[in-house]
């Protein structure tokens, strides 16, 4: 049974590219989509992959069990070969559009045929028409992800309030994110972002990628924590939240939950970056950003697959620095920024600039993970400025975080 409905769920993969279709093409891809529903089977299938034939579109379908026997390794399942599992993961990065010889590769590795659907009129082999089947095809998959930027916004006390409260303070956290997403906007910053709660707050990415949509992200996350610290100045009793942020970049599986009878209108995640973030925010403490350690990002190239660059968590910042003026002249309670500095502590050097400290945080898995202690500073013609964080020293000593032996030298000035 397709519901009735579907016409309008699939209009979602449309945004942006409807300019580009006429009328036939258009309903074409909705009918595409009522088959690619049907063969998801409310969520038993993934539709691994596609690609167009002279009258209509191969697929290829799966059970969703099969893609872990090659993803992972069960005990009671043989491991897979390094070549296999790359293989595996390589075909859930990035576009889900194959050459014929890849899909029939693939289709012998899970044991099935490819499925060949005859469409009212054969695809045109446009980059709007591709991109849009790409979109309906990965609602009904999960994609893997190697480096996506996720920020986490954590409610400080949140068990301990009671339930209107808890409410009120998740609403007051909503609002933030989307006024910060209302203020980006308005400098012509289109970060294309999503959430997922965590109960008591909320994951938040850019679903583009790179490093250009990751430095974005940082730079939303300033924007809501800012909008957050002023609501609180202004506040009486419990209606807004005390907040504990962290920044991390690392890899995760991007999938689409059902929802009744059909896969949710947004993506949600997990994976590495979310499980190194809610370890990082357990140890923070209550208005602390910490940012994760990470080596390297990847960019995705002109076929969506990752190319690596070099970029770690102080370069990134570093970047994310030179960006900032972007931001000048955003109003924050009536007082426009002119400037703002992100920076990552640590101890002041005889030559007056800083280190950065890395710290080792101890989780109560006895497991040990690196981070750094960040710090937003907002200035505002004629207001007082917004420190976002909390200082370095205010950690020393503190029995939650144990610095290493060593702080990174850096060159950069004082602060």
């Amino acid at each position: 049974m397709i519901p009735e409905s579907l016409e309008s769920i699939s209009a979602s993969a449309f945004v942006g590219l409807d300019e580009h279709l006429d009328l036939r093409q258009r309903s074409n891809l909705i009918e595409l989509d009522r088959h690619l529903h049907a063969m998801w089977s409310l969520g038993k299938n993934f539709i691994l992959g596609w690609h167009p034939t002279g009258d209509g579109i191969e697929l290829l379908v799966v059970h969703h069990y099969a893609i872990a026997d090659y993803a992972i390794g069960e005990p009671d399942v043989p491991a897979p070969t390094r070549d296999t599992h790359e293989f595996v993961m390589r075909m859930l990065t990035g576009s889900r559009r194959f050459g014929p010889h890849q899909l029939a590769t693939a289709a012998r590795l899970f044991g099935c045929e490819p499925r060949r659907l005859k469409l009212r009129q054969p695809l045109n082999g446009s980059d709007a028409e591709s991109q849009i089947v790409d979109r309906l095809v990965q609602r009904y998959s999960v994609s893997f992800v190697p480096d996506r930027a996720v920020a986490l916004f954590d409610i400080v006390g949140f068990s301990l309030l009671s339930p209107f409260e808890q409410m009120t303070q998740l609403n007051s956290l909503s609002h933030s994110l989307n006024s910060a997403h209302s203020k980006m906007l308005t400098k012509r910053m289109n970060i294309n972002f999503t959430r997922s709660s965590t109960g008591d707050g909320f994951y938040i990415w850019n679903r583009d990628l790179g490093p250009r949509a990751n430095t974005q992200l940082y730079h939303f996350m300033h924007l809501a924590l800012a909008d957050n610290a002023i609501a609180r100045s202004k506040a009486n009793g419990r209606t807004v939240p005390e907040l504990r942020a962290g920044f991390h970049i690392g890899s995760c599986y991007e999938f689409y939950q059902a929802e009744g009878l059909n896969p949710t209108m947004h993506s949600d995640i997990v994976g590495d970056v979310t499980i190194e973030l809610a370890r990082m925010i357990e140890r923070a403490l209550p208005g602390q950003i910490l940012v994760g350690e990470f080596q390297s990002v990847t960019v995705p190239d002109e076929f969506g697959k990752p190319q690596p660059v070099g970029i770690d968590s102080i370069a990134f910042i570093e970047i994310a620095q030179q960006n900032l003026s972007q931001l000048n002249g955003l109003e924050l309670a009536g007082d426009a920024i002119e400037s703002i500095k992100c920076y990552l502590t640590g101890r002041a050097l005889p030559d007056g600039t800083f280190s950065i400290r890395k710290l080792a945080l101890h989780d109560k898995h006895g497991l040990t993970r690196n981070v750094f202690n960040a710090k937003i500073n907002i200035y505002r013609i004629g207001g007082t400025p917004i420190l976002l964080g909390i200082e370095d020293r205010s950690l020393r000593g503190d029995e939650l975080m144990t610095p290493t032996v060593q702080d990174i030298e850096t060159g950069r000035p004082a602060h």
